[in-house]
């Protein structure tokens, strides 16, 4: 009897910003047999200041992810050959990283991850609700954006450059996962 093959499970990290939903998508469209999930889609509980999580040292257990655990068990069984995973913690949180095969950090430089997340959030927003957002930004919510850099980068299986377009970062993961798989 042969045993059926799991799907290989991506993670795709990045600040926000960084285009972890939109390489994500453009990658899951371009698999074959793949599905997503994406993180922004859950309503996790987590630390109530992210600030002070940081300064206690970033435990990324502290979060609880079991609605989005469930989900990733009930694709393993489907007969799929990929599930793809817009995850900023990549392997960081040890329940979810004994699910994921591959992380990928898309290293997007902080101005850009920003200008993004500005023109995503704040399209219909005053200019004063923009100003506020960057003084929180500069006095105290960079330090989460760092605290990515610092930890979730460096335990990724592969960084891309995320200043790239996107196609090319989805070509790249697409040949990196013929190579592996």
């Amino acid at each position: 009897m042969k045993k059926e093959k799991k799907p290989l499970v991506i993670a795709i990290a990045a600040v926000s910003g960084g285009g972890k939903t939109t390489i994500s998508t453009h990658l899951n469209e371009r698999l074959k047999d793949s599905k997503i999930l994406l993180f922004d889609e859950y309503d996790f509980d987590g630390p109530d200041d992210i600030i002070d999580w940081i300064d206690n040292g970033a435990n990324y257990d502290e979060w609880n992810l079991a609605p989005l655990i469930r989900d990733i068990e009930a694709l393993l069984t489907e007969p799929l050959d990929y599930i793809v995973l817009d995850f900023p913690f990549a392997y960081k949180h040890f329940e979810t990283s004994k699910f994921i095969d591959f992380a990928v950090f898309v290293d997007t430089p902080l101005d850009i991850a920003m200008a993004r997340r500005v023109c995503r959030d704040f399209k219909n927003n005053s200019v004063e609700n923009i100003l506020m957002d960057m003084e929180g930004y500069i006095s105290q919510g960079r330090r989460g954006y760092l605290e990515m850099l610092e930890t979730v980068k460096p335990n990724s299986d592969i960084i891309v450059d995320g200043t790239l377009p996107v196609s090319e970062i989805v070509h790249i993961l697409s040949q990196y996962l013929d190579q592996i798989s």
